[in-house]
């Protein structure tokens, strides 16, 4: 979407719909959403990061790719004026709102729904999520699932527990061992098999690998336990991907697993670990805690 279908001005700079208070910023301030590109980077920046953890995923997109449409794997969308950003919504292969009010919501629903779903998820903080989707929904169709309640936890000092001493980086030529295990913790936690989309997921494992961010313990040519820092900004390296085999399951290498990588990824990646969990996973929760993970916030997730 250009800057130019925001509301439409008449010659002479009126609009063709009248604000309450008649003034034109009153307009661009309430119902303008627009794509934003690389003019924007500092409005957006600040916004993001005002909410480092929840907007992580859009922050490491922005900064790896850019915002130019040639250049990106998503668009971001802008709710405000032209001085002064309020919202943004990041749509890329999931949907992401920041810093939006049901205002902004309302607006950024408007947009989305003249489109077909194009994404594979609405994944942000709770309250924002569940209004964005309320909206979408009648157009978008039915999701496969709905995770409302998602603790997000920080943890910004190493672990008060002892850390698994085996658990390590992966190496390059240890991918193949490595995919198995990456595959059945997407197959449980998504509902669904990676495989389906075709290469796509096996070129992801490799990049994490490559960029010293995917961490396993192996026993036996098995690995048993794996963590990823799937996002990383300057402010957070989050975690997905924490695995355990399930008959190494109950013996506490989670705990200490988690405990190798918040150590690690703290000396070596960024000032903060995060992630987020499903309420109902009190087993990796427990082991969260353990770890010195304290919730910030709590995010939602729709899948389709």
């Amino acid at each position: 979407m250009r800057d130019r279908e925001r509301t439409p001005l008449r010659p002479g700079g009126q609009s063709r719909e009248s604000s309450p208070s008649g003034t034109l910023e009153s307009v661009l301030t309430k119902s303008a959403v627009r794509q934003l590109g690389e003019g924007e980077r500092p409005e957006i920046e600040r916004l993001l990061s005002a909410d480092p953890y929840v907007s992580a995923q859009v922050a490491e997109r922005i900064a790896a790719r850019g915002l130019g449409w040639w250049r990106s794997d998503g668009r971001i969308y802008g709710y405000g004026s032209r001085h002064r950003l309020e919202a943004v919504c990041w749509l890329g292969t999931q949907l992401t709102p920041v810093a939006a009010d049901p205002e902004a919501l309302a607006a950024f629903a408007d947009l989305l729904s003249r489109f077909g779903r194009t994404c594979t998820s609405i994944v942000g903080q709770r309250d924002q999520v569940i209004d964005l989707w309320e909206r979408l929904s009648p157009r978008w169709g039915r999701a496969r699932d709905v995770r409302a309640v998602q603790p997000l936890l920080v943890a910004t000092q190493p672990a008060p527990v002892p850390a698994d001493d085996s658990v390590r980086l992966i190496r390059p030529d240890e991918i193949d061992l490595l995919f198995p295990a990456s595959v059945a913790m997407y197959t449980e936690e998504v509902g669904v098999s990676p495989l389906d989309g075709g290469r796509g997921y096996r070129h992801r494992v490799a990049e994490l690998v490559r960029a010293g961010r995917a961490y396993a313990k192996i026993v036996d040519d098995r690995v048993v336990f794996k963590a990823d820092l799937a996002v990383v900004t300057r402010h957070t390296a989050q975690v997905q991907g924490v695995w355990t085999d399930p008959q190494w399951r109950g013996k506490g290498i989670a705990t200490a697993g988690m405990a190798a990588v918040v150590n690690d990824a703290l000396r070596r990646v960024a000032p903060t670990v995060s992630l987020y969990v499903n309420d109902y996973n009190v087993p990796a929760r427990r082991a969260y805690a353990s770890c010195g993970f304290q919730q910030v916030a709590e995010l939602a997730t729709v899948l389709f």
